[in-house]
């Protein structure tokens, strides 16, 4: 997730995903059924039918992986290889590359299991999306932390806040895997993606397109402390716009709908 647009797309990914589950969890809350996706129905008749009763979320998250993947080696210069064998060396090259490519890696698969769970199984298997996505969630904690090995200053700080949300994401989807219909697990799970997301495409604002124009200095403390400042409002932000989703839904399912 080098550059601006390495944090950028992941960033909108992210926060469009939890925004995704943020609908699901109002629903549920308002019609007050399980919150896990309703369950397939038979085939109707008709040539459009089967395209009709597709669930598209684990499409959409294999072609995001696709998208993230190929942009990553779009901005690799040179050949890219895992190591490099110059005068009889063995050095690892883009370990942040490989670092990345992982982590998409892990979304792939969960888009994978989310397609064969909700459309080519007899009978909806949640346990294996839950799994899969807890294991790709899970694998982004190690990467981070090495991720931040040579930060310092304004990214290094951000870093750590982003891998504190991550952290507390974590404990929600294992948790999830006991209790997959717990509503409140899938609330913090949407509000913890939205707020990665959010926080990502923040950093690459920091990072490489500020929007005054003027670089963030790794040696003012006064930046430092304003990174956190940022993260507590990205933090209120997301828990309004989350009462702003459950207030349209509601206004949608019992008025509109």
């Amino acid at each position: 997730m080098g550059g601006f647009e390495g944090h950028l797309y992941p960033g909108l990914s992210l926060f469009f995903y939890g925004l995704y589950h943020a609908r699901l969890v109002s629903r549920a809350l308002i019609c007050n059924h399980p919150v896990q996706y309703r369950p397939c129905h038979p085939w109707r008749k008709g040539r459009w039918a089967r395209l009709q009763q597709i669930y598209y979320v684990g499409l959409v998250k294999i072609l995001s992986a696709f998208i993230l993947a190929a942009q990553e080696l779009h901005n690799v210069h040179g050949q890219f290889v895992l190591i490099s064998k110059i005068y009889h060396q063995r050095n690892f090259l883009y370990r942040k590359q490989w670092q990345h490519l992982t982590l998409y890696m892990t979304f792939f698969l969960s888009g994978c299991m989310d397609v064969v769970s909700q459309n080519l199984l007899p009978q909806r298997c949640a346990a294996l999306e839950q799994g899969a996505q807890a294991l790709g969630i899970f694998l982004f904690l190690p990467l981070m932390m090495s991720h931040m090995q040579d930060s310092e200053g304004v990214e290094l700080q951000s870093h750590i806040l982003l891998t504190q949300a991550m952290f507390l994401l974590v404990l929600v989807v294992i948790a999830e895997l006991w209790a997959p219909n717990m509503l409140q697990l899938w609330v913090m799970k949407a509000f913890f993606y939205m707020m990665i997301g959010s926080w990502l495409i923040q950093i690459g604002f920091m990072l490489y397109k500020p929007i005054s124009g003027y670089k963030w200095m790794d040696d003012d403390k006064n930046n430092i402390i304003f990174v956190t400042t940022f993260f507590c409002w990205h933090v209120a932000f997301i828990a309004i716009l989350m009462i702003w989703v459950y207030g349209f839904s509601f206004l949608w399912y019992y008025y509109i709908c």
